[in-house]
């Protein structure tokens, strides 16, 4: 089930709310559960068992490793159920991408293929997969507990406004709220949290979903006559199509999990006014960076290595790794070790000359470097990707398309977003915004402007249908 579709929007969120809403406190989390596993297999119902099958054998596997003092037998826990969750990610995710690559070395040689079925990959996989890692190794470390209960260790896990895309929430983050959300359960964080998703959904549908049709148009073009404007068009509206399907997306997970009492880490803080990579990656996706930094980065050993040059090692395993993560093609692969590379020369040197630059050239040659880079991450083919990127430098006068009604407008609503808080002035109306009480005035005017962009993203989806979020297949 889709956020933005018309079935969830009109029929199955407020039926949940309505139900949340009325039952006693004891039950809440019974019917969250209930609600989060009829939401995951709305779409592929056999997939459903593959989740509920992991989650029973790591809450057990995690009890027995409690129970024991022994080392050995509590790595062996350890051991098993990590590589269990990652095997079944790598078999859903990687296999149709190797079997591909050993069958195109096979027939360089002459030889014939691998036969194979191409898999389908379970939605959420890659999330709720990193989502079990932290609580095994967290428990194992002895940040905290294993859970007494195994339906409050089913609902961390599956609770659906974070199931489908994040964010990437350790259990620490969470345990408190799982057991007593009852002071999050105010007629404030109920709206709070309303608005939050209206703002997520008016994002995807207003915005997102206006630019990814112009994109799409564009990037379905042969790139080899492809002029020059129409690369930058393409490109920068998959940039910030990219950004607000899945912040969009965030804040819709963000807004739904407080009007239930729960307060789920933010996942995105304004990363195009980014003066560097490194604070791009500070901003961006901000609980799969910090996935990556406690599970993967601070494990290889982190800033404490005695090398400079594993220092740099470490960075760009780290990144070959989120490329990965992120879906099962040399593209990606590239994406992430692009992003890996200007991590390390900010480290070498780059940092000290954006410094000297100033902000402004800083944040342009830091988006500039973004942009460039969302190219190998929307298209899978390296050799069509270099050519696109070629469109894009090299001048050409060649086929254009037809730009979709009132795209520039689009432009103009997602750039003023994207960098509103660039300005001193904006960072200052952003937190009135956050932080200002929530008088009854506010609240009123906010409802209102809520309940109209409702109607619009509404009016959109019936008339227009609606587009799953791009996360939606890692």
């Amino acid at each position: 089930m889709i956020f933005s579709s018309s079935i969830f929007i009109l029929f199955f969120l407020p039926a949940f709310l309505i139900i949340y809403y009325l039952l006693p406190g004891k039950f809440k989390n019974y019917f969250a559960l209930l609600a989060s596993i009829i939401f995951y297999s709305w779409g592929a119902p056999r997939f459903i068992f593959v989740i509920l099958g992991t989650t029973f054998l790591d809450f057990h596997l995690v009890q027995w490793m409690a129970a024991t003092k022994t080392t050995l037998y509590r790595r062996l826990m350890l051991t098993l159920s990590v590589s269990i969750n990652m095997g079944l990610l790598f078999y859903f995710k990687y296999s149709n991408f190797f079997v591909e690559n050993v069958n195109s070395m096979l027939s360089m040689f002459g030889m014939t293929g691998v036969h194979w079925t191409k898999l389908v990959l379970p939605i959420g996989i890659s999330f709720y997969t990193f989502e079990t890692i932290t609580y095994v190794v967290d428990v194992y470390r002895k940040i905290h507990k294993p859970l007494k209960n195994f339906w409050d260790y089913q609902l961390y896990i599956i609770l659906f406004p974070k199931l489908i895309a994040g964010p990437i929430i350790r259990y620490h983050q969470l345990a408190d709220q799982i057991t007593d959300r009852s002071a999050n359960e105010t007629i404030d964080d109920k709206l709070i949290g309303f608005y939050r998703f209206i703002l997520g959904l008016a994002k995807k549908v207003i915005i997102a979903n206006h630019l990814g049709q112009q994109a799409d148009a564009i990037f379905s073009l042969d790139y080899i006559h492809l002029s020059t404007s129409t690369a930058w068009i393409g490109i920068l509206a998959y940039t910030f199509q990219i950004y607000f399907d899945f912040s969009g997306y965030s804040d819709m997970a963000i807004g739904i999990a407080r009007m239930i009492g729960f307060r789920f880490p933010e996942n995105f803080n304004n990363p195009y006014i980014s003066q560097s990579i490194s604070e791009f990656w500070r901003r961006w996706h901000m609980s799969l960076g910090a996935w990556m930094r406690n599970y993967l980065y601070i494990p290889l050993g982190g800033n404490r290595v005695n090398s400079k040059w594993r220092l740099y090692f470490n960075l760009w395993i780290v990144f070959l790794a989120s490329g990965l993560w992120h879906g099962a093609s040399w593209s990606f692969v590239l994406w992430g070790a692009y992003h890996g590379f200007f991590l390390v020369i900010e480290r070498v040197f780059l940092s000290k000359v954006l410094a000297s630059v100033g902000k402004m050239i800083s944040t342009l040659f830091t988006f500039l470097v973004v942009i460039i880079g969302w190219v190998f991450f929307r298209i899978e083919k390296l050799s069509d990707a270099f050519v696109y990127l070629k469109r894009m430098f090299v001048f050409e006068n060649g086929t254009g398309v037809s730009l979709y009604k009132g795209v520039y407008l689009y432009f103009g609503i997602a750039f003023l977003f994207a960098f509103f808080v660039y300005t001193k002035w904006g960072q200052i109306i952003q937190d009135k915004i956050y932080f200002n009480p929530y008088t009854t005035k506010r609240h009123f005017s906010l409802t209102l402007i809520s309940v109209l962009l409702l109607i619009i993203c509404v009016s959109s989806i019936t008339a227009f249908g609606f587009n799953p979020f791009i996360y939606f297949r890692f």
